[in-house]
């Protein structure tokens, strides 16, 4: 297939835009700064553009068969729309084009509460600290939701959970919201992304992404993610 990646110069992008190019598909790797970028290949094009820019939202969608989006934004960031701007540009792109499949990555802490089944000292102290620190940026993740949910595309909407750098894709679970799971290896993410795009599972649906092999103590994810660079996929 034909795909674009929107935020691929980012640690999931990278990932996606790999495996996505390993498996033979066609990718346009969509980011800022395409200096940076590190992959290559007959079969990718890098290009720049602004996804908060319309006009070159609409220039680097046409042509393709699905788009992705692994935009994510750090938390106290100066642009907490990024998410819901972001969409509405792609969603209209696609509209006037076309194009039917879009997946893309909100978070699990779009609904702005702790997933069942977790220790008390999760649920009450490490998830309202999060959720504290990224309510801007969750809210708009909420208004993506929203804007992607009424675009009458095939669409799916990906919320993966506290994110790692894992060293392989694992056996990992896709669900309904609020699983029991505290993790997501960005491996796994990327990998999740491909099988929806490529193959159209769950349409018009969000899921979330859960990873138990390997996972890290919640409170190094904690202190290097959300701390550092908070919720940037």
């Amino acid at each position: 297939m034909k795909l674009v990646i929107f935020g691929a110069n980012g640690p999931t992008g990278r990932l996606t835009t790999e495996q996505a190019l390993a498996e033979g598909h066609t990718v346009t790797a969509v980011t800022r700064h395409p200096e940076s970028f590190p992959l290559s290949g007959a079969a990718l094009r890098v290009a720049r553009a602004d996804a908060l820019d319309p006009e070159a939202v609409d220039r680097v969608v046409a042509g393709h068969d699905a788009v992705i989006s692994t935009l994510g934004v750090p938390y106290g960031s100066e642009a907490p729309t990024t998410f819901s701007e972001s969409a509405r540009h792609i969603v209209a792109a696609m509209t006037a084009h076309g194009i039917r499949r879009l997946v893309c990555v909100t978070s699990t802490g779009v609904p702005m509460k702790p997933p069942p089944g977790e220790t008390l000292l999760y649920r009450k102290v490490v998830v309202p600290m999060l959720l504290k620190m990224g309510r801007p940026l969750y809210e708009d993740a909420g208004r993506m939701e929203e804007i992607v949910a009424g675009s009458g595309l095939d669409w799916t909407v990906i919320r993966p959970s506290g994110l790692f750098d894992g060293d392989r894709v694992t056996g990992y679970t896709v669900g309904a919201p609020q699983m029991v799971g505290r993790f997501t290896s960005r491996r796994d993410l990327a990998d999740a992304l491909i099988r929806e795009a490529v193959e159209g599972r769950n349409l018009r649906s969000v899921v979330e992404v859960i990873t138990t092999e390997g996972t890290p103590s919640v409170y190094r994810v904690f202190l290097k993610e959300a701390l550092r660079v908070g919720g940037k996929h």
